[in-house]
């Protein structure tokens, strides 16, 4: 009979080791992908706009409201981060409860500019569809689509945080959700001020 062979008192921290060493530069290549998705959405926009037929109209005005609310949580978010490395567990928890309802307020407001939309005739499709209102769904659509993965990773985190797993000496959780959730910040500045001088 074969004896089986048992792992390493260390095996456990090495493979945890690993994955901590791996996730940012995995985390870097997602953000990577998404960045060159969208640069190739407003490249095709951008195209499309030079063709004619382009209708032109004022970008909603939950939108300014979604832009300042989505800053606000990347603040919120940063206080959160401080918090944690100052192994300041009610503060972490309270700036990652509040990035959360931000960015529930966020995905509101996105909703209600798409319905500010409509009332101006502005669809994603149809017979009274053009393609510059088309290409504002897909464009906002498809970076609230990453918001929800954001807000799912913020929940997580948010539990996690409540569990007291992040310490001053452990706040890896808390950073990679950081990095992604300034990205979705930054990208959705790009895309409003993209949308708002590019016409």
């Amino acid at each position: 009979m074969e004896e089986k062979v048992k792992p390493s008192p260390t095996y456990k921290a090495d493979i945890k080791a690993a994955y901590n060493k791996a996730s940012k530069p995995l985390l870097w290549v997602g953000i990577i992908s998404i960045t060159m998705m969208f640069a190739g959405l407003t490249s095709g926009y951008v195209v499309r706009a030079d063709n004619g037929n382009w209708l032109i109209f004022n970008l909603p005005n939950a939108f300014y409201l979604s832009t300042a609310v989505i800053i606000t949580s990347s603040i919120t978010l940063f206080f959160a981060l401080q918090m944690a490395k100052k192994d300041n567990k009610k503060g972490a928890i309270l700036g990652l409860l509040v990035t959360f309802v931000l960015g529930l307020v966020f995905t509101y407001s996105q909703f209600v500019g798409y319905g500010e939309l409509m009332d101006k005739h502005i669809f994603f499709a149809g017979k009274s569809a053009n393609a510059s209102g088309s290409f504002l769904y897909v464009l906002t659509f498809m970076h609230l689509l990453h918001l929800f993965a954001g807000l799912i990773v913020v929940l997580i985190t948010l539990k996690n945080s409540i569990k007291g797993r992040y310490t001053a000496q452990n706040t890896l959780g808390l950073e990679l959700c950081s990095i992604y959730w300034h990205f979705l910040d930054i990208l959705w500045v790009y895309l409003f001020l993209f949308l708002y001088f590019i016409r």
